[in-house]
């Protein structure tokens, strides 16, 4: 049996498990993969796995609704971050440091509740992100009679923006697939689909890499956030409207990420009939 907590920020869900408390003796990518199921299992975008951490404060891992692991997630440090801070700290201590395969990140709580997060810096050399492309490009991408021009950048994962005036009306489904699993992102891709509204809103709909569309992505709007302001003159701080609600981005050199978390519910699951 094991216990968990549901989280949610701007409509991310995801399951907590604390393995600083519980043992965890299962294969973490397959019973992620079932605890997502929204059919059979809790239903979730993601599953966040806390352990201690050597080189920080708390270390977090996190594994998609396919099973796979990614290297960060922006709503869903926030949710992990928001659980830690009801459980493990004293309410005065206000930061915390997160070690995640993109690195350590920086985590502050506000006095409005919500929580800041320093994503660090974004990388824009196409090896790094990696892109299977010349750098320091632009690519185009032409599926059925419509072109698509991607922004490649990595937030700790990769992501590829993408600006159009209408994103109400991109079949997702069907786009969105494409562009993740396209030759020249040989680690796939998260996409967004972005639509300025002026110099301080951005509006996006994100494609996960191992999700589908989401409600909402942390490092998508990060990304979103990086590429408005660089390519189309947009503010450094943005309001980013996502299905799921609004995040704030402060671009300054590095990119933080702003927003709310909340428990949705606790519970505990049996894995005997797996």
């Amino acid at each position: 049996m094991l216990f968990f907590s549901k989280m949610q920020a701007t409509g991310n869900d995801f399951i907590i498990i604390d393995a600083i408390e519980n043992e965890f003796r299962y294969d973490i990518n397959i019973i992620s993969k079932y605890m997502c199921d929204r059919h059979i299992g809790i239903g979730a975008d993601g599953v966040i796995f806390l352990y201690k951490s050597e080189i920080s404060d708390f270390k977090m891992r996190i594994i998609n609704q396919d099973g796979t692991e990614a290297e960060m997630c922006g709503n869903g440090i926030r949710c992990l971050a928001k659980y830690i801070y009801q459980k493990y700290l004293n309410k005065n201590k206000k930061n915390m440091t997160i070690e995640t395969l993109a690195g350590i990140k920086e985590i502050e709580i506000l006095e409005s509740g919500k929580i800041k997060v320093d994503m660090g810096e974004p990388i824009f050399c196409y090896k790094e992100i990696p892109v299977f492309y010349e750098n320091n490009r632009s690519i185009n991408i032409k599926i059925d009679s419509e072109i698509y021009e991607l922004f490649p950048i990595s937030m700790g994962n990769p992501h590829a923006v993408c600006f159009k005036n209408d994103i109400e009306n991109i079949n997702l489904e069907k786009i969105g697939k494409i562009l993740e699993e396209y030759k020249y992102f040989p680690s796939k891709t998260n996409v967004e689909f972005v639509q300025i509204i002026d110099n301080e809103n951005i509006r996006v709909r994100v494609w996960e890499r191992g999700v589908g569309e989401t409600l909402s992505c942390g490092t998508g709007a990060s990304a979103a956030g990086v590429i408005s302001n660089l390519k189309k003159s947009t503010n450094n701080e943005l309001k980013v409207e996502l299905l799921g609600g609004n995040l704030e981005i402060i671009f300054n050199k590095n990119v933080f990420l702003i927003g709310d978390a909340k428990k949705v519910f606790e519970g505990k699951i049996e894995f005997e009939e797996i």
